[in-house]
């Protein structure tokens, strides 16, 4: 049997801050699962997840579409933007399909094919074909809008064996015995750092670690979403990579601190909307134990969002006749989960309080 040289060897160390992040990953998680309310709603949860991933991690790259923007492409709804911004976002959740279907497999394994193929999906027509699923033949710069280097990532030429090794490092033994949220957080930050591609290097990074979580069993209902967190504030995001890879050593202490905590408030959001979910549930019951529907339920969303929904936005956000939507809402109001508020058409449906 050969043995394979590991030449990859990550710097960090495990601080109480660290640990403690881990801790309520792993509460917040077992509470999750056991909720009674999850088998009910986890296909709506999954949806959540894929428009939220999708949203953030485009939106990190410059794309400009709002939320429901992302929502309505989801459901096949025309959306007045740019070629390009839809094909990010459609080819993004592409990936997350792939995701799932790599998260099949009986055991944990990263291939180079499977990852150029990652790159291959995000990018297609968005970049040129010859970049496709291909490492970069030029040297590239991390830079920020008045055009200061920020980062030199590896020579060109130095690449294609980085990526060998980290490849090798991902499926390790003792890779493999890190916690999954740790061995996430090296493999996003190492890929980002060697940065292989031309373009698509932060979305590919991203939905790496979305995979590492999958296939390591830890987000096996596909329920969180990590690039929320990203998103919400850019400039720590890129400042604690970047401070990392100017570091000589590289200790990625800071940013696995960083990623954890990130983990954590995913993890902490979920818990919320379980709770959330189980109180809506729990209305339900007491009414007469309603079927509510994934239509119905981007309806209370909606108003949760907005305030109330009229019959016609109920339609856009659905996609569904004047009378199916009428039908909906008065199957709503009938269970006591809304009011009418106004007449004719200015009528508007809000939430029982």
């Amino acid at each position: 049997m050969i043995k394979v040289m590991i030449m990859y060897k990550p710097t960090y160390s495990i601080t109480n801050t660290i640990l403690n992040n881990i801790a309520a990953i792993e509460q917040a998680k077992k509470e999750i699962i056991l909720s009674p309310v999850l088998p009910l709603w986890e296909k709506v949860l999954r949806h959540d997840a894929i428009i939220s991933s999708t949203h953030n991690s485009t939106a990190i790259e410059g794309n400009t579409l709002s939320y429901d923007d992302v929502e309505n492409l989801y459901q096949g709804i025309k959306v007045d933007a740019s070629k390009k911004e839809k094909l990010e976002v459609h080819n993004y959740f592409a990936v997350l399909k792939y995701i799932d279907l790599l998260g099949k497999r009986k055991s944990f394994l990263l291939s180079e094919s499977n990852l150029l193929r990652i790159h291959r999906i995000l990018g297609k027509g968005t970049l040129e074909d010859v970049h496709l699923g291909r490492y970069r033949r030029k040297q590239v710069y991390i830079v920020d809008q008045k055009g200061t280097i920020h980062y030199r990532p590896p020579n060109t030429n130095l690449v294609p064996n980085l990526m060998k090794d980290f490849i090798s490092w991902v499926n390790w033994k003792e890779a493999l015995e890190l916690h999954p949220v740790i061995h996430a957080a090296i493999v996003h930050y190492q890929f980002v750092t060697i940065h292989p591609f031309i373009d698509g290097n932060g979305r590919t990074g991203r939905a790496l670690a979305t995979l590492i979580l999958y296939l390591r069993g830890f987000d096996t209902k596909r329920i969180f979403a990590l690039d929320d967190y990203y998103n919400e504030d850019r400039a720590i995001y890129y400042q604690i990579l970047n401070t990392t890879q100017k570091n000589k050593s590289q200790d990625m202490t800071q940013w696995l601190e960083y990623f954890t905590a990130g983990v954590m408030k995913s993890m902490l959001k979920v818990k919320r909307r379980i709770m959330q979910l189980s109180i809506e549930r729990t209305h339900i019951t007491k009414q007469g134990q309603i079927y509510i529907t994934t239509k119905q339920f981007n309806a209370l969303e909606h108003i949760k969002r907005n305030g109330s929904i009229t019959n016609k936005q109920y339609q856009e956000i659905n996609q569904v006749s004047n009378k199916s939507a009428y039908l909906d809402l008065e199957k709503m109001l009938k269970a006591g989960l809304l009011v009418v508020h106004g007449k004719g058409r200015a009528i508007k449906y809000l939430l029982k309080k």
